[in-house]
């Protein structure tokens, strides 16, 4: 299994290199390899997308046989589970580019973070620090073991250190993108509209945004831009269901007629 990991992370340095010695840029190069890895995902993200919608669609008829059966809890799981058959969803699609996304996530961060990019920058964005270690550099501390304790101690030391904006402040505005964009991508396929689910569109986006504090600038730019791209995504397939949606098929168009009445 190592041996395929270490293939697959292999893979993916030679790509990225193979990108930056077109454009000498590691930042335009996660970014079109972000474009390459979502074009290849296309048909996966665009099923998750539809599933999701029709999940949606489906939330009617679902209340109305939760309450049918709201005593009969195995009667209810099969109706539920035939009328998922009947329209032809997935309730497990969603998972499917998630599952697929986090072994990339995993490689990349191994990737960038085994890659000596020469302290490279993208539009002041650096590709190899994070929020953490910038803000850190930013406070004048030491660059071993920074945590969130380390930098508040360094803030409580020196808080003048936090004018030094331009050394952590496109790391910190990538990073709150990344959160707002995970927000919106969960607004926009109606998780909010879900009571159940109302406590994890708000917790995940700012779960993840605490677990990126420590992310590589690089790491935080391929999310970003495939989140921006999930997003266009998402707001395309969205609209495009909800014109179906309201489109009312027209089963004939002349009313017939028995043998032999008059017209």
């Amino acid at each position: 299994m190592s041996a395929i990991w270490k293939a697959a992370g292999d893979f993916l340095l030679f790509i990225l290199n193979s990108i930056y010695s077109f454009t000498n840029s590691y930042g335009i190069a996660i970014i079109v390899l972000t474009i390459l890895i979502k074009i290849v995902l296309q048909p996966l993200s665009h099923k998750q997308l539809v599933s999701m919608q029709m999940m949606q669609k489906l939330q009617p008829r679902m209340k109305i046989l939760q309450e049918k059966y709201a005593d009969d809890k195995e009667t209810l799981n099969k109706e539920i589970m035939k009328l998922y058959k009947e329209n032809k969803v997935n309730p497990a699609a969603g998972c499917l580019p998630l599952l697929v996304q986090l072994p990339i996530l995993i490689l990349l961060f191994r990737v960038l973070m085994n890659l000596d990019l020469g302290g490279a920058t993208f539009l002041g964005i650096s590709l190899e620090g994070s929020v953490l270690s910038t803000l850190g550099q930013a406070l004048g501390l030491p660059s071993e073991a920074i945590g969130i304790g380390a930098i508040f101690s360094g803030i409580t030391a020196n808080p003048a250190g936090l004018l030094n904006i331009f050394t952590y402040g496109a790391n910190l505005v990538l990073l709150l993108a990344v959160g707002f964009l995970t927000w919106f991508q969960q607004k926009l396929s109606g998780s909010g509209a879900n009571p159940q689910m109302q406590f994890m569109s708000w917790f995940m986006p700012l779960f993840l945004t605490f677990i990126c504090l420590s992310l590589p600038g690089g790491v935080l730019l391929y999310w970003g831009v495939s989140s921006l791209i999930g997003v266009a995504q998402q707001w395309y397939v969205k609209r495009k269901t909800e014109v179906e949606m309201q489109e009312k098929p027209v089963l004939l168009k002349d009313k017939p007629t028995r043998k032999g009445s008059r017209v």
